[in-house]
């Protein structure tokens, strides 16, 4: 009974007016003192104060982590992760709702949405705690002379860094503190500073489930700071990062200094190609979803979209009066489809690139300006904007926006559609459609891309994999082949005779 009322305590309020970070299973402050703040996007309103961490602390987490690998749980067996991960997914159904409203607050996605993702989530968690009972190594028949056995054992890799973007915080954390924790690893998160609140809550409900002291450490600050810290650590066996192509560049050469092992998932600039058959009843909501969801802020995003030019002009047009009818507001109204962005600064690099479409030749057709009207002035709102007469060339074709815009570019045949398709640097993931099975397997198979949708978008699940191509990353998050991520391979010899 005790259990029970301990697991429905409300967790901490995403706006109570000081926060703490997490660290060898206590909450404590940088130890500079400095805080920074945090900002509502759909107000402009700060919500609450978080630690600056810097390396010192990054220092303080990667030790506790180390003792946390090499002491208690190193003796928890793979039930007793199994089970821990399991009491942490019963904790977050239980508190879906404050979680979900912390991702609202603190980074604008419409509530509706973040509630909705709560299935999605625990069954990440449930999916690890089924893996961790599933890792094993292997008999290996050898042809060295005599009676000589080998076999394989498979093991945690160490201490993990997490580093996550602000976009989407709880989902990005579950792919992170997940496998570490279903794997035997322990792990210091470095959540984004521009969205750090919900990675703070899912501390505190790590701590309710019981899970040991240094196993999982939270520690908020820059990327600049706190972030190039954990990437350099030369006790961190593992970096395990979400966000930008450029930053995981640096995270790549900071490697170098221990030659730890590396996963990224990076940006992209993701195609989609509707064919001539498309079903438009479908394909245009579908479409809009793929570039306008989370307000356009997720990596995935489908940004450039090929039309067959025998449809090109009906599709643009529905679409755009479809984007000019979604609801734009703060996430906590119910009727909100389209959020803020997450921070001012986001809000002038996406308006910078329509200034720049408008600029280089591309018709708006669909929103293309900040809202700046009664209460969504004080926020960071765009409306959702297509562009059509868009052109290759132009940079809102080539580059990551990370805002809700999407440019419309006609096609003549499918071998056309696929090679501009596959003319970018990143390889994230794409989208077809097409009534037609044949042509749907055939341009799968052509695009280069992570994934790829037929007539859907955005599905994703815990035991499928996801990663990307080219400067896209490398490395999967979701199915076995995540958990391989946080696991090393050792080979025994043993001589019988």
């Amino acid at each position: 009974m005790t259990a029970t009322i301990e697991t429905r305590q409300a967790l901490t309020p995403p706006d109570s007016a000081e926060r703490k970070m997490f660290v060898d299973g206590a909450w404590v402050d940088a130890l500079s003192g400095e805080t920074m703040e945090t900002i509502n996007p759909a107000t402009g309103e700060r919500l609450a104060v978080v630690p600056r961490g810097r390396r010192e602390d990054i220092d303080l987490a990667v030790a506790a982590a180390r003792r946390a690998f090499e002491g208690p749980w190193s003796r928890f067996k793979p039930a007793d992760r199994q089970r821990l991960l399991l009491r942490i997914a019963d904790l977050f159904e239980e508190h879906w709702d404050e979680l979900s409203l912390s991702d609202t607050l603190d980074m604008g996605k419409p509530l509706t949405r973040a509630r909705a993702d709560k299935g999605r989530v625990a069954g990440m968690l449930r999916y690890y705690a089924g893996m961790a009972t599933n890792l094993d190594g292997r008999t290996v028949d050898n042809s060295q002379p005599g009676e000589m056995f080998s076999y394989t054992r498979r093991e945690p890799v160490g201490v993990v860094g997490a580093i996550i973007p602000w976009n989407a915080p709880i989902a990005a954390s579950i792919w992170k503190i997940g496998p570490a924790l279903a794997t035997g690893c322990t792990i210091v998160l470095k959540p984004s500073e521009e969205a750090p609140l919900s990675p703070l809550l899912i501390a505190e409900l790590m701590n309710r489930a019981g899970v040991p002291a240094g196993v999982v450490n939270v520690v908020t600050g820059s990327g600049t700071e706190a972030g190039a810290a954990l990437a350099e650590h030369l006790d961190v066996d593992k970096i395990a990062f979400t966000g930008s192509t450029l930053t995981g560049q640096s995270i790549l050469r900071a490697s170098a200094n221990n030659i730890k092992r590396v996963s990224l998932e990076l940006g992209g600039k993701s195609p989609l190609i509707v064919c001539a058959d498309a079903d438009l009843d479908t394909a245009v909501p579908t479409v809009a979803l793929a570039a306008f969801a989370n307000s356009g802020q997720i990596c995935i995003a489908g940004s450039r979209l090929l039309v067959d030019r025998s449809i090109h002009d009906e599709f643009v047009e529905r679409l755009a009066a479809y984007a000019s009818a979604l609801k734009v507001g703060p996430g906590v109204d119910p009727d909100t489809e389209i959020g803020p962005l997450v921070s001012k600064r986001q809000l002038d690099k996406v308006v910078g690139f329509l200034d720049a479409g408008v600029e280089e030749g591309a018709t708006v057709r669909a929103g293309g300006a900040r809202i700046e009207r009664g209460e969504l002035a004080a926020g960071n709102f765009v409306a959702p904007t297509v562009f059509g007469d868009a052109s290759d060339s132009m940079s809102i074709v080539r580059e990551e926006i990370f805002g809700p815009v999407i440019s419309a570019l006609p096609f003549d045949s499918l071998d056309e559609a696929v090679k501009r398709a596959n003319a970018t640097p990143y390889g994230l993931a794409g989208g077809v459609f097409t009534r037609d099975v044949g042509t749907a397997h055939q341009l799968a198979a052509r695009i280069r891309a992570g994934s790829v949708w037929v007539n859907t978008y955005h599905a994703l699940d815990p035991a499928v994999p996801f990663g990307g191509f080219k400067m896209s990353g490398f490395g999967k998050e979701g199915g076995s082949e995540h958990l391989d991520e946080y696991l090393a391979t050792k080979t025994v010899w043993v001589k019988l005779d």
